[in-house]
């Protein structure tokens, strides 16, 4: 039997890194790890095919070379999801759909033939044996946790790593905290589940082995959920590290206890981890605490990114508008708050009710829900009513992603980052980072609005921290794709209004 897997092209948002992708000569930011997985799920003489719309375009011949064609994405690919099961449609092939989206929302996809939902170590087998037999259902769910130290090495295979910028991995799944807004409990539990030291270790080796020397994205919902079972992963990714020369660079998604746990950061550090995402959300307490955040309340968020920044982690952020508890004069206090902390890359985004979580349950039941959600709380849209009003929301939103992605505020975000970094991470400047270096001087330093600023920032680190270099231009890049971003949202073209 041959599988067609295929993965829906991501719109143009903050984390597309659409931009900035051009300086290195990437298509995307990272492969589907989903599917790949999925891809080793499944028999191993079985032909395979991954099309993944980020990088190339569905052709005729994938289609009429599969039997059954396997879909996978979150909210945000929606509208390309539909547009393949049309394609699919059209064409008379079987459409197999799971992953976030078709969880969260299968009505909203009448064309999938077979849903296989939730985690896919528990409901695939059931959807392979019941083809098997001739006799598959319409829909497979189930609210079991699977043990993950079962789940096999992705099918790096199906994919032309020299496409992508990062390669991804997991550690585990779940989240131990149930902030009121966010699905990861509702997809993978609150009880962190790991894989073992020795697969982690398989799995950066399988990438190690097929040429990978540059970053490694481990996609936990958060990394240090278990951090018992963090670090004693850590201590032998630092050996591994140590003995292949470090040919990793490595990011996570944790939360902002990170700062309470120096043993855990200087860990991290050695384990040559660059960047880590934090939910910071919102300086103001009184939300936090309504969306359950209140792990964010016990310490000093602005202390948290400087001890985090010193530890040799550079902290990217994410920020909410649009709680209950906001008044008018949350959009100048996070201006504010982003600013004295120094997170250069600031994703501002909108509330969102996502399906079936205790926010979109709340606001449902209060008659508030508008629309389905989108998936991408950067493009305007709402699917409830705010309490400050849709229009005071929409234009307070505005001018804050206006404001901090101006020149002027984010190259001096990046200088607050630099003062308070302590560079520790081993990395090696490859072709790549060359290339990008280039451009930089180039598409930067003399066509663009920020060119002075930029030469400013260069130089000055140069002198005061040269080991801060290598991410001041990375920075400087990403900055080119934010305010690409944010011109569109100034313009109201982003704004669904």
């Amino acid at each position: 039997m041959n599988i067609l897997l295929i993965y829906p092209k991501y719109p143009e948002t903050f984390w597309s890194f659409n931009k900035a992708l051009k300086f290195v000569s990437k298509k995307a930011a990272f492969p589907p790890l989903g599917l790949l997985t999925v891809a080793a799920m499944l028999p191993g003489d079985w032909g395979k095919r991954l099309v993944d719309l980020n990088i190339t375009t569905l052709k005729q011949k994938d289609l009429e070379w599969a039997d059954l064609v396997f879909v996978s994405g979150m909210l945000v690919q929606k509208e390309s999801a539909r547009e393949i099961i049309r394609l699919c449609r059209e064409g008379g092939k079987t459409v197999v759909a799971g992953g976030p989206a078709f969880s969260a929302e299968p009505e909203s996809f009448p064309g999938v033939d077979h849903f296989v939902l939730n985690e896919a170590e528990v409901t695939l087998p059931l959807f392979l044996k019941d083809l098997a037999e001739g006799r598959p259902l319409k829909k497979y769910t189930s609210g079991e946790r699977p043990d993950i130290r079962q789940t096999p090495v992705p099918l790096w295979s199906l994919i032309d790593m020299k496409q992508y910028a990062t390669m991804p991995v997991q550690f585990s799944r779940g989240c131990p905290f149930d902030c009121e807004f966010c699905d990861i409990v509702i997809l993978n539990g609150r009880k962190p589940r790991t894989k073992t030291p020795k697969q982690m270790i398989t799995e950066l080796q399988s990438l190690y082995d097929l040429g990978w020397k540059a970053g490694v994205f481990i996609v936990d919902d958060n990394f240090i959920g278990n951090k018992k079972k963090v670090k004693e992963l850590l201590r032998q990714v630092i050996a591994w590290q140590k003995e292949h020369r470090y040919p990793f660079t490595l990011l996570t998604e944790a939360s902002v206890d990170l700062a309470e746990d120096p043993e855990l950061m200087d860990l991290m550090s050695a384990a040559n981890f660059r960047k880590v995402f934090l939910g910071l959300e919102t300086p103001c307490i009184e939300s936090l605490l309504e969306c359950g955040k209140k792990h964010n309340t016990k310490q000093d968020l602005t202390e948290c990114v400087r001890i985090i920044h010193q530890h040799g982690m550079q902290v990217m952020g994410g920020f909410i508008v649009g709680f209950d508890s906001d008044t008018e004069k949350i959009f100048e206090t996070q201006i504010e708050f982003i600013q004295r902390i120094g997170v250069a890359t600031a994703m501002v985004g909108l509330l969102g009710a996502a399906p079936q979580t205790r926010l979109w349950h709340r606001l449902k039941a209060e008659g508030r829900l508008l629309q389905e959600s989108s998936g991408d709380n950067t493009d305007g849209s709402l699917n409830f009513i705010p309490n400050m009003g849709k229009e005071t929301l929409l234009q307070g939103y505005k001018k804050v992603v206006e404001t901090i992605y101006s020149p002027r505020e984010y190259y001096a975000r990046i200088n607050t980052f630099v003062r308070n970094y302590n560079p520790k991470a081993k990395a090696k400047l490859s072709a790549s980072d060359l290339k990008a270096l280039i451009r930089s001087l180039w598409r930067i330093g003399i066509f663009s609005r920020s060119s002075i600023l930029y030469w400013k920032t260069i130089i000055k680190t140069f002198f005061i921290k040269i080991r801060a270099l290598p991410d001041v231009i990375e920075l400087a890049i990403y900055g080119h794709h934010f305010q690409y971003i944010a011109k569109k949202i100034s313009k109201n073209q982003g704004l669904k209004q």
